[in-house]
């Protein structure tokens, strides 16, 4: 599995810029829309928990759980993105992840922020 199965956040040509910061350097912000987030909940399969178990007793990554909690909050990140898309933002501000167990069900991940409008100064 390479790198990029390992990771997240947003290709350089994305129209909604999504930033943990509470601002942009070199940006205005010219509106606040409101909080945005993009929520799913995963669970997890048969197969992972089998191989996380036993990967318990013997230590190290569960890379099965990582991957699935990779693709998780990738997908909570395009549906908040798509909010703030369809809300009429071009950026988010104070970007986060929350996540939690979902009645012994999944995992939930929640991905929030502030949908903006922004302009470039100068």
């Amino acid at each position: 599995m390479g790198i990029e199965e390992y990771g997240g956040g947003q290709s350089p040509r994305a129209d909604v810029l999504v930033v943990t910061t509470n601002d942009v350097p070199g940006h205005q912000v010219q509106q606040v829309i409101g909080e945005v987030f993009g929520l799913t909940v995963r669970s997890r399969h048969l197969g992972s928990q089998i191989g996380a178990g036993l990967k318990s007793m013997i230590g190290g990554e569960l890379r099965g759980l990582t991957k699935t909690l990779v693709e998780t909050r990738n997908q909570a990140m395009e549906r908040l993105v798509e909010q703030a898309r369809a809300r009429g933002a071009n950026a988010v501000l104070a970007f986060r992840f929350d996540v939690t167990e979902a009645a012994d069900a999944g995992t939930e991940v929640c991905a929030y922020g502030t949908a903006v409008i922004v302009s470039r100064t100068g």
